[in-house]
């Protein structure tokens, strides 16, 4: 299993692409993959025979791993086709610590990758556990439905809203604080669950793909966290307009690519952040964590109906050729399905353009742990009060919304109104002569 970025340690098999016995040649999809970010493919390093396969589809596997054994010898005879090797079992502990010293000792440390009894929790576990204030032995008491009992994200996410209603872990929790100084009760923030629905004879079930599960719990996730508000200004924007219809044509023979809005909204974006650098924080706990890079997450749209949001690293240090170019490169490899997870961590404000669906606004939600968003509307001809030196006249422009929708923990309406002000005043000044 290869090293997929600094933020991946683990991925999920999806779909074996060759069948033992298969002849490949460098660089041929042996295996698709899936981390919580992105689905990759796995190429074969050289020419030869897939032997055997290691693991199976829907395994969990760490990086570094072994996967599959690859013959690359002038002459192969392949076996045949057998089973998948199953994951070497942890070894459990022979003489485990009694149950009271062992809830006192867990509890008071940080989350491990294995538990004393064998069990592995994944990173993502882990946090959402150390978000929760999950202990070790509360965490073995999850029943789990991955490989072997393995608890996933989703039997974390589900076991939240009952919590509090298992007297063995209240009794736990009651114990670990004899142990330790008190701390403040912890208030109930379970999220809401919805009723179960009466599916009719005429009703079609579609179960939501891997992506868009991931999606959904974000999603609920940072509407649970972040107490959001959205401010939103309306901009003039013919100069920039006017500006692109001037140099599409050029650009696009010169580069062999096209030139959006979207780039010059994030150099816009990008600006205002060092006007109001505490738009670009993160929040832990009562901690306001000050990103100094800027990086900007932008959403696409994937043929798939479902979203992802590829980050552009060090926008503010791109100019806007080098942030149309970042701009088309992610897009297009997310639609295909070829970004690294690398390329989808790190964001620290995010843009989306609701007006490519020919929508004028939107309230988006915002990108944890982010703590703000901008919107941008669709671009409509108005006719619009224009203030001369010789009076007030009507003149059809180029006019559009602007949505930004913030954590209240930290942004207030002062420093998010003034933001998304500042934005809208970078682009209505945009200079028609510049050149790219």
């Amino acid at each position: 299993m290869p090293k997929m970025g600094e933020s991946v340690t683990e991925a999920t098999i999806i779909k074996w692409v060759k069948n033992e016995g298969d002849k490949v040649k460098a660089d041929e999809t042996i295996v698709e993959i899936a981390t919580d970010k992105v689905d990759s493919e796995i190429p074969a390093p050289s020419d030869g025979v897939l032997v055997k396969k290691l693991c199976k589809e829907g395994d969990v596997i760490p990086v570094g791993k072994p996967i599959a054994m690859l013959s690359t010898g002038a002459t192969v005879n392949a076996p045949a086709p057998s089973a998948p090797a199953a994951a070497p079992e942890v070894k459990k502990s022979a003489t485990p610590a009694p149950a009271v010293k062992l809830a006192a000792v867990e509890n008071a440390g940080p989350l491990g990758r294995f538990s004393s009894t064998g069990k592995f929790y994944s990173p993502l576990v882990r946090s959402i556990a150390k978000q929760e204030g999950i202990g070790v032995v509360e965490l073995e008491n999850i029943q789990g439905s991955g490989k072997e009992g393995r608890v996933t994200k989703n039997d974390i996410m589900a076991y939240l809203p009952n919590r509090n209603s298992n007297g063995t872990q209240a009794a736990q929790t009651i114990l670990v604080e004899t142990e330790r100084p008190a701390a403040p009760a912890k208030a109930n923030g379970a999220m809401p669950q919805a009723k179960p629905l009466t599916v009719g004879p005429n009703d079609e079930v579609i179960e939501m793909d891997r992506m868009r599960k991931l999606i959904a719990e974000h999603m609920v996730m940072s509407k649970h966290v972040s107490p959001h508000v959205t401010s939103f200004v309306e901009a003039d924007v013919t100069n920039m307009v006017m500006w692109r219809d001037k140099v599409k044509g050029a650009f696009e023979k010169r580069e062999g690519e096209k030139i959006t809005f979207t780039p010059v909204f994030i150099e816009a974006v990008v600006k205002t952040i060092k006007d109001f650098p505490l738009i670009n924080v993160s929040v832990d706990g009562t901690r306001i964590i000050r990103h100094k890079d800027i990086n900007i997450g932008m959403a696409v749209a994937l043929p798939s109906g479902n979203l992802i949001v590829p980050v552009i690293r060090g926008a503010d240090q791109k100019n806007l050729l080098g942030l149309t170019k970042s701009v088309n490169d992610l897009a297009n490899r997310a639609r295909i399905n070829k970004l690294v997870p690398d390329e989808t961590t790190g964001g620290t404000f995010t843009l989306t353009n609701v007006g490519s669906f020919g929508n004028i606004m939107g309230t988006p939600i915002i990108n944890q742990p982010q703590v703000a968003i901008l919107a941008t509307g669709a671009i409509k001809k108005k006719p619009v009060v224009v203030e001369t030196p010789h009076g007030d006249v009507i003149a059809i422009r180029h006019m559009m919304f602007l949505s930004l929708s913030y954590d209240h923990r930290v942004v207030d309406g002062a420093l998010g109104g003034r933001f998304i002000r500042k934005v809208a005043d970078y682009l209505e000044a945009f200079d028609i002569n510049h050149t790219i």
